[in-house]
Order: structure tokens, then C-alpha cells, then sequence
């Protein structure tokens, strides 16, 4: 197998654990409801990248969401998590409606409290220094072999 076919298998191992390894932290820390994050999560690979995917509203996982402007009807968004979430609440509407109102205003508590380093970020670090110190093994031996044919 050439060094580059090398290489590109070490980033698809390297990214598809990172995949698991960013849906265990999500799952460990309580984040799922509907699922859609993690489905979201895909490792697409060409000749000279590999790239990790997820939905749109990725980074909400540790930053929280701001305050500000939401989607136009909103507070259903929120009425369909606290089904997905299984919260049993007396008034559903009534609780989505100034669940939204709060986040609206204010941010999600993830956001409020200065979110979190520990779904994906440390994750990413890690992976792309294991992912430079395997591929710079491939090469390295290979420009061992070389010289070793050359003298």
C-alpha cells in the first residue's frame, strides 16, 4: 500500500473514532432528544481530505445558543424537544412558549454558564495530533527506505 492510500486510512480510523468518541461525550452528558445530532455525524473522505460532517447547529453542543432572533415559530421547536426529551410538564404549549421566550432573551443555560470544552473540542485536538504523529510514521519510514535504496 503507497504512503497516500496509507495515509488516508489512518485519517478514516482517525475520524471515525473521533465520530464515536463525540457521540459518547453528547450521550454522556444528557445532550440527546431527538437524535438527529448524531445522525448527522458522517466522515466523508476523497483523495486529499477527510472532513467529520454534523448538522448545521453543531457547535450549539458547547456553546449553547445566544440570545437574539429565532426561527420563526420557535417555541414548537422547543415543543417537539421536550417530547423528544420525555419532560413531563402539565401545560406543554404554555412551558415551550416561555421556554423560547427565555432562550429568546437570555441564551440557553449552556450558553449562560460560558459553555463547555468537553463534547468535541478536546476531542479534535486529539485527534488531529494522533492523525499528524501516524502520518508523519508513514512518511518518515518511507523516506527511510529511500535513502536506505540510495546509497
Amino acid at each position: 500500500m503507497a504512503g497516500k492510500d496509507k495515509a488516508l486510512g489512518v485519517v478514516r480510523s482517525e475520524l471515525d473514532a473521533l465520530r464515536l468518541r463525540i457521540i459518547e461525550n453528547h450521550l454522556r452528558v444528557g445532550q440527546k432528544a431527538s437524535g438527529k445530532t448524531i445522525a448527522s455525524l458522517h466522515v466523508e473522505l476523497s483523495e486529499n481530505e477527510g472532513i467529520l460532517w454534523g448538522r448545521q447547529a453543531f457547535e450549539v453542543l458547547e456553546s449553547g445558543r445566544k440570545g437574539g432572533k429565532v426561527p420563526k415559530g420557535f417555541y414548537q421547536i422547543i415543543q417537539q424537544w421536550v417530547k423528544d426529551k420525555g419532560i413531563q410538564v402539565d401545560k406543554p404549549k404554555t412551558f415551550s412558549y416561555f421556554v423560547a421566550r427565555k432562550i429568546a432573551r437570555e441564551g440557553t443555560q449552556l450558553y449562560r454558564n460560558g459553555g463547555r470544552d468537553d463534547i468535541y473540542s478536546k476531542e479534535i485536538e486529539h485527534t488531529t495530533k494522533v492523525i499528524m504523529e501516524r502520518i508523519f510514521g508513514i512518511f518518515e519510514k518511507d523516506v527511510e527506505h529511500i535513502n536506505l535504496n540510495n546509497q
